[in-house]
């Protein structure tokens, strides 16, 4: 039997902890996080300003690049402000729904990510496999499709996580040893089964392992074309398209396979590693990502210096 009391049931606030352990040095903690929220904002805003006012950007490859630039601005708002709120001012109480909100964005930014870079992937498969025919298979329609892919789908897949923790009674238990709300910190506090949210977790990661899969298959294609190529500079130019692509990949998915690998099986790995680890994969990429378009892709590169020169 659950509780009658709605508060019960539900709180009507969590308490975020931040990083268990480095308490007396959340103050400094804050500092890096908003540097990196700080490059985050100015480098998408200037990814997607220059795509827009520039014709010559509006290529598949760049409306791909606006859609990561939005996404990642999205992921950083929707995170960073809260963690600074509790380094900096102790303000380490979230509203019930605030905390659900959060998750549900979280999640689905997160998602929306791995689409984009299968996206971008598949971009540069058609691009260097099949150069011909680039233009009528990435046509807008196509376009179109992958859009509502990357945020209908999503949607649909991301959307369940609300219900099944809108589910959960929760029995008083609301302090969440971490720095934002994600589905299965919060579920683990409920004083009921959880396994659903167990299974339809893991059915998501899952999903992520497919995506994972899928830009294998296709960088596995592309060194195959780009090594038949006759000359070195035709492979050093084919490689070099790739080359920003590949270190974003490394970006997002690196600090998430870390975090994924001391979560399941680090069992001695202190608490606060744990955090750093799940706080990397959504604060570094959407502050690294236009860096490194900004410094490897030559058109945004030229574009960005053009803009500066003209305004001094």
């Amino acid at each position: 039997m659950f509780p009658s009391n709605a508060t019960d049931f539900h709180p009507s606030s969590f308490l975020l902890l931040g990083v268990p352990g480095l308490e007396e040095m959340h103050v400094w903690i804050g500092f890096p996080f908003c540097s990196v929220y700080f490059i985050a904002l100015v480098g998408n805003n200037t990814i997607l300003f220059v795509i827009k006012n520039e014709q010559s950007l509006h290529q598949p490859m760049f409306y791909f690049l606006a859609m990561l630039a939005c996404i990642d601005l999205g992921l950083s708002t929707s995170t960073i402000p809260k963690m600074l709120g509790i380094f900096w001012f102790n303000l380490r109480e979230i509203s019930f729904g605030g905390c659900v909100t959060q998750m549900f964005f979280i999640h689905i930014f997160t998602a929306m990510e791995t689409v984009v870079l299968v996206a971008m992937a598949f971009d540069r498969y058609v691009a260097i496999c099949n150069p011909l025919r680039y233009s009528l298979i990435l046509t807008n329609r196509t376009i179109g499709f992958i859009l509502i892919v990357v945020f209908g789908v999503n949607f649909v897949l991301v959307i369940p996580l609300v219900f099944l923790t809108l589910r959960l009674p929760f029995c008083g238990h609301h302090t969440i040893p971490h720095t934002y709300c994600e589905h299965m910190g919060i579920a683990r506090l409920a004083c009921a089964n959880i396994n659903v949210n167990i299974i339809f977790g893991l059915i998501l990661i899952s999903m992520v392992f497919v995506d994972v899969l899928l830009i294998v298959i296709s960088y596995v294609r592309i060194l195959q074309a780009v090594f038949c190529l006759p000359s070195r500079e035709a492979r050093r130019k084919a490689l070099n398209t790739c080359g920003s692509h590949i270190c974003v990949i490394l970006v997002f998915f690196t600090p998430a396979l870390f975090s994924f690998m001391t979560h399941r099986f680090g069992r001695n790995v202190p608490i606060y590693i744990h955090i750093l680890l799940a706080n990397l994969y959504v604060v570094v990429p959407p502050a690294l990502n236009p860096v490194i378009y900004g410094v490897r892709t030559k058109q945004i590169r030229e574009k960005v210096s053009s803009i500066f020169l003209r305004k001094g």
